[in-house]
């Protein structure tokens, strides 16, 4: 006997057979999957196909910070969506209690409160998307007892109902599945991304062994490589390889019979290649070589590009210290063949390392070894782009402390024996031209600096007697023309810039540079005057002291214990026929006035002022 089937029943066994077939579909892509973004964004309108809704929500739990997030293109940017992980949001309260949640209108307060009493319905989201939300069912994302995440879905096609039971078992199958896909990601995500996956499968290191110790070597503040060459004694062939294997490219170990390629660093600064850790090594058939820490760090190889004016570049890998070394190498820098430990051994070594009775000088400022530690700090804090050295003895057996200066924030640099400040602090007068037998009146001065680049260094000097007998010295290390920062690489906005370029050509007028000590005054009013400085304008400055000297500026240092002040120097300059005067700072009545009369004689004037902020 034939029994007929009825259409409604046909159809629904044809869906039950899609949803089966798209579900086993999803489920291999889940799993082939790259990353946990490619399941949140790519294949989450795969699992929505299979629910009769508008729309669908994956969440995976970060657990540093005790929340949930999901991720969503806007346009062609990547964003995030974050939730903490509580009673305030359908998602959070999900995360928090681990309960499944299945609403018909997730603005009913009464049907929120039958569910838990503090769970509330974040609506900003609807807000800031036009979407309104409607149905609700959301379930937790488990591997075994672990909690991996949230779905969500949203809003059904067809009806004001809650979500079926067959929708509420589709979604815990779907749940399972996800659970086992974001385990996995997140158990393979570091691997994937370590430079060290070669020492692992050869056995050479353990993976926890590997996870101590990029902790521990942060810890010691050593590089991770020299930390694993030490502990465990893994050889620098094992890690090159290892490097090779994950870059894909060469690696370089230090050879100090490798040729200097002088035609590819002529153009390049030794401190910026020791800052960003990359130099060209050589030309091979049209290509340059680059070593370089990491070739896969897409921002520093379109900045080497551009540097070198050319898109033919190879990049092979070295470490950290053998990329120094080259660098060291390549400029010929005997500067740095002794460490600032080096050199205190030294002289521990020749002062045959007693303890040394308070006051008395264990070593001149004339000594060879005084005179290099003085250069090296120096040259270090060239090297680290300090603004300032200060150079802070102390009273008593205490170590004498070097702090350098750098973007804005005191740093220490290295402490020295207290039995080596008297001589530390008689070089750099020495240096400086000061009179050593004076210690109790602060004295300035400025040291001409030659490194062993070939490059000068200028550095205006202050000495102020400090308690306890002893003097404190700070040196400012100041620009020269030729690194001068231009105006148009301030960071200024375009706007900003044009109107900056359009104020400066004027013929007349005052500009005021305003800020903190630090902030860049005197660094932007001469970046300004660097850009009409030409040979039909005659530009006076009169400055306390000279920082900065341009060729084609008559610059002047005022004195004010001869009483040549800024006021004098600027009625000297309206008798010597000026186009601009650029007064250092506007510090009395007297210069405010003739600088503002002279502003409206038909002279442009550039001062500062000092202030707390800027507005």
């Amino acid at each position: 006997m034939i029994t007929q089937v009825k259409p409604e029943s046909q159809n629904s066994l044809d869906e039950k057979l899609r949803i089966r077939k798209n579900l086993q579909d999803i489920t291999n892509r889940i799993h082939a999957a790259q990353n946990i973004a490619q399941i949140l964004i790519d294949l989450k309108d795969g699992i929505l196909n299979l629910f009769d809704a508008y729309s669908i929500t994956l969440y995976v739990v970060d657990k540093t910070h005790n929340e949930i997030y999901s991720m969503f293109m806007a346009g062609s940017q990547l964003k995030e969506i974050r939730v903490p992980i509580s009673n305030q949001s359908i998602a959070g309260y999900v995360a928090n209690t681990f309960n499944i949640v299945n609403i018909s209108d997730a603005y009913n307060q009464a049907e929120l409160k039958a569910i838990d009493f503090e769970l509330t319905f974040d609506s900003s989201w609807d807000k800031k998307s036009g979407f309104k939300t409607k149905q609700i069912l959301a379930a937790p994302i488990f591997y075994k007892d672990q909690l991996m995440g949230v779905i969500q879905i949203l809003n059904k096609k067809k009806g004001t109902q809650k979500f079926t039971e067959e929708e509420i078992g589709l979604v815990m199958e779907i749940a399972e599945v996800l659970g086992v896909a974001f385990y996995n990601q997140q158990r393979f995500q570091r691997r994937r991304k370590t430079r060290f996956d070669f020492l692992l499968t050869r056995g050479l290191l353990k993976e926890e062994q590997l996870e101590a110790a990029w902790q521990e070597a942060r810890e010691q503040k050593d590089s991770i490589e020299r930390y694993l060459m030490n502990k465990y004694k893994i050889s620098k062939d094992d890690i090159g390889h290892s490097f090779e294997e994950f870059y894909r490219c060469r690696f370089i170990d230090y050879n100090d019979k490798r040729v200097i390629p002088g035609d590819l660093i002529t153009n390049l600064k030794k401190d910026y290649l020791q800052r960003e850790l990359w130099v060209p090594l050589e030309k091979i058939e049209g290509n340059i070589h680059v070593i370089v820490d990491d070739p896969n760090n897409i921002i520093k190889r379109d900045a080497i590009e551009n540097l070198l004016k050319t898109k033919k570049v190879k990049y092979d890998v070295a470490l950290s210290e053998d990329i120094l070394k080259y660098i060291n190498l390549f400029f010929s820098s005997s500067e740095d063949e002794h460490s600032f430990t080096e050199l205190l051994g030294k002289m521990d070594d020749e002062n045959g390392g007693s303890d040394e009775e308070e006051g008395i000088d264990v070593v001149g400022e004339s000594d060879s070894v005084i005179m290099q530690l003085v250069n090296k700090i120096i040259n270090d804090a060239s090297s680290r782009r300090a603004s300032d050295i200060h150079v802070e003895p102390n009273v008593g057996k205490k170590n004498v402390e070097i702090r350098y200066r750098i973007d804005g924030d005191c740093t220490i640099y290295q402490t020295v024996p207290f039995s080596y400040r008297s001589a530390i602090i008689s070089r750099i007068k020495i240096m400086s031209n000061l009179d050593i037998t004076e210690k109790r009146k602060p004295q300035d001065g400025k040291i001409k600096f030659r490194r062993a680049s070939g490059d000068e260094l200028e550095l205006r000097v202050a000495t102020i007697p400090t308690q306890g007998g002893v003097e404190d010295i700070v040196m400012r290390l100041l620009a020269k023309s030729d690194t001068l920062l231009p105006l148009d690489s301030m960071g200024l906005l375009k706007r900003n810039y044009d109107e900056m370029i359009n104020i400066i050509n004027k013929p007349y007028g005052m500009i005021l540079v305003v800020g903190p000590t630090g902030s860049g005054k005197t660094t932007t009013l001469h970046a300004a005057l660097h850009v009409i400085n030409r040979p039909d304008r005659k530009i006076w400055t009169a400055e306390d002291p000279v920082e900065i000297t341009q060729y084609g500026l008559r610059q002047v240092q005022v004195q004010s214990k001869i009483g040549f002040d800024f006021a004098a120097a600027m009625r000297a300059f309206l008798r010597a026929d000026p186009d601009v005067i650029m007064v250092g700072e506007m510090r009395d009545f007297e210069t405010a006035k003739t600088g503002v009369e002279a502003s409206l004689t038909g002279h442009l004037v550039f001062s500062t002022l000092h202030t707390n902020s800027a507005p």
